[in-house]
């Protein structure tokens, strides 16, 4: 079932949460625990890795080793101040950790103040401190990042080119016959409903129902969501369906995207499969899957109008996430004002 792969992942994450727990405060048990109920694995696991960051930078910085990571008290986090918090994002800009160096942006900085300030607001609502000053630090200013999409030509380049092979290297070539029905398939998948690349490696052959063109997909946080598909992409699915049905080597009867190895596909390779075409047909572009999920969802709002269809077909529980990013003015729009205001008069 398809909950399997989901279940897997998610206890992979507890799993994990639970070693980085053992090298933080104790204190942070306390705090795990009771947001629980309230977050998801994965937002959890964000959390204690951006949490690791912060506490080992008060070992370094602010108790200059002596103390270590496990041994700050809750009495230790009540004296930390403003400015202590404030010369955390500056550290963030260039450290070390772990042998590596680290550099962080505005958003990955915005992100792990976000999560500090968790941890104080939980421990000040529950009276364990008497003071909360990471609510005085401002938030980095985030500057708008460019919405990167692909334009209507280069989806229909990047489709030909998975089936086609057109401008791989011999290397890639080697792999291509057996790979383009799949490739094809998912590139479809991706550009024809606007999934996340979680959701697509997480399907099961018995997700898809071709009676009504329909599939059920397991959003965040685990609800289910039952979205639709046109018939050029039941096509490329009845393709890929047929083409697995004809090799016998199968390990995983389940999973319905699968590897060159037969067990189900992984996360990064779907990225490598979507970097490796969108290098030949857009360059300049950086394509992940997440940028086809914004080419669909860019393409939909252009046909609809409407910017609830477009929320609720993606998965957003807030539409102002939607409208931000895909209610922007298009390049379209701005290229067909450029001469509405008149300079010289008619002659």
């Amino acid at each position: 079932m398809s909950e399997d792969y989901f279940l897997k992942r998610n206890n992979k994450n507890l799993d994990t949460i639970d070693k980085l727990l053992e090298q933080l405060p104790s204190f942070c048990c306390d705090y795990f625990l009771g947001i629980d109920s309230q977050t998801s694995s994965l937002t959890r696991l964000n959390y204690a890795h951006d949490l690791k960051i912060f506490f080992y930078f008060l070992e370094e910085k602010k108790f200059r080793g002596k103390k270590k990571c496990n041994e700050i008290t809750l009495e230790d986090l009540e004296q930390i101040t403003s400015n202590d918090i404030e010369y955390f994002l500056s550290f963030l800009s260039h450290y070390r950790y772990n042998g590596k160096e680290h550099n962080c942006n505005e958003r990955a900085k915005a992100r792990k103040l976000s999560s500090v300030r968790a941890m104080f607001k939980f421990f000040f609502n529950k009276g364990y401190i008497s003071v909360d000053n990471s609510a005085k630090v401002l938030t980095p200013k985030l500057h708008e990042k460019p919405i990167i999409r692909l334009d209507g030509n280069e989806v229909f380049n990047i489709i030909d080119t998975a089936e086609s092979g057109n401008g791989l290297s011999s290397h890639q070539m080697a792999y291509h016959e057996k790979n383009k029905v799949r490739d094809g398939a998912i590139l479809m998948l991706f550009l024809g409903t606007g999934i996340r690349i979680s959701e697509l490696v997480g399907l099961n052959n018995n997700d898809l129902n071709f009676n009504d063109n329909s599939f059920v997909v397991t959003r965040k946080g685990g609800s289910k969501s039952i979205l639709y598909f046109d018939d050029d992409v039941a096509q490329a699915l009845k393709r890929y369906l047929e083409y697995k049905d004809s090799n016998a080597e199968i390990l995983n009867d389940d999973a319905l995207f699968l590897s060159n190895g037969k067990n189900r596909i992984t996360v990064r390779a779907v990225e490598n499969m979507v970097k490796k075409y969108a290098k030949l047909v857009s360059p300049l572009k950086k394509i992940t899957p997440h940028k086809l999920r914004s080419t669909y969802g860019t393409q939909l709002y252009k046909a609809t109008g409407d910017i609830y269809i477009v929320a609720d077909v993606l998965g957003h529980k807030d539409v102002n996430t939607t409208r931000k990013h895909y209610a922007a003015i298009s390049e379209d729009t701005r290229r067909s004002v450029a001469g509405k205001v008149k300079l010289k008069r008619n002659e």
